[in-house]
């Protein structure tokens, strides 16, 4: 079985750290919820032998090079339908999982925000997500408010999920060695089925605030609510980054009513 070459187009460093690998399959605590989880681009293979190990799990991997797809099936012909040569962000979870589930991998960084954004559409079904990013792309959804990392990615993914940064990993553990070093999160989706308020409206005003963020959230939003019909919140005279979810849903509110 040849081995498979990492693609710089496709984002590939293979993890070779296995006590890393065990770590971040470790970084799973909700499977009292789920049954079913999909790793993506699993590459060789490090993540999928100890997830495939596990009893309580039923696997599901998708890659999509075709390379590392004929590697893996071939190192694991029992997989059958449950390994995929495919695009996790076109995928079509409806027709794979009937109910919750989760993700796990260690993910392309040139793709990074699309992944996050493709779990947060499927938020009612992905209960738990354990996945490597570059370091810089972890802080930025685990920051805090008031903080230069603190951005689109923060409030959203808070919006609908716990985050928990577990740790941070060294480029010698990869091959080919990434320039950066990466962050291994935990997204646990939390009670919130509906957030109280206008959610495509919260979407647009967190993007917003964020898109101008050294405005103040006046200017900012007149891009949301023309500017005339604002009308007055103590918020419009804050900046983006100094809103927790709370408030951005109570200025949603507010905004709703323009």
């Amino acid at each position: 079985m040849s081995l498979v070459k990492a693609k710089k187009h496709l984002g590939q460093h293979f993890l070779t750290d296995k006590n890393i690998a065990q770590k971040i399959v470790d970084g799973l605590i909700h499977t009292d919820k789920y049954r079913q989880v999909l790793e993506v681009g699993p590459g060789m293979g490090i993540l999928s032998d100890i997830l495939l190990s596990r009893e309580d799990l039923e696997t599901f991997l998708i890659d999509i090079d075709v390379e590392s797809f004929n590697f893996l099936r071939e190192k694991y012909p029992q997989l059958g339908d449950r390994l995929i040569n495919g695009d996790f962000l076109k995928l079509s979870f409806e027709s794979i999982f009937p109910g919750k589930f989760a993700v796990i991998g260690n993910f392309p960084y040139n793709i990074s925000s699309q992944i996050l954004f493709r779990i947060l559409e499927s938020r009612h079904n992905i209960v738990e997500m354990v996945g490597m990013f570059q370091k810089e792309v972890a802080e930025r959804v685990a920051a805090k408010p008031s903080t230069k990392e603190y951005g689109i990615l923060s409030v959203l993914t808070q919006a609908y999920y716990d985050i928990d940064y577990l740790f941070t990993v060294k480029p010698g553990t990869f091959n080919p060695p990434p320039k950066v070093n990466s962050g291994v999160i935990r997204l646990s989706r939390n009670s919130v089925e509906q957030l109280g308020c206008d959610e495509k409206l919260f979407w647009r005003a967190v993007k917003a605030g964020f898109n101008q963020r050294r405005k103040t959230l006046r200017n900012a939003l007149s891009a949301v609510v023309p500017r005339d019909k604002l009308g007055e919140h103590p918020f419009y005279e804050k900046r983006a980054e100094q809103l927790t979810v709370s408030d951005f849903i109570e200025l949603t509110n507010f905004l709703s009513t323009r």
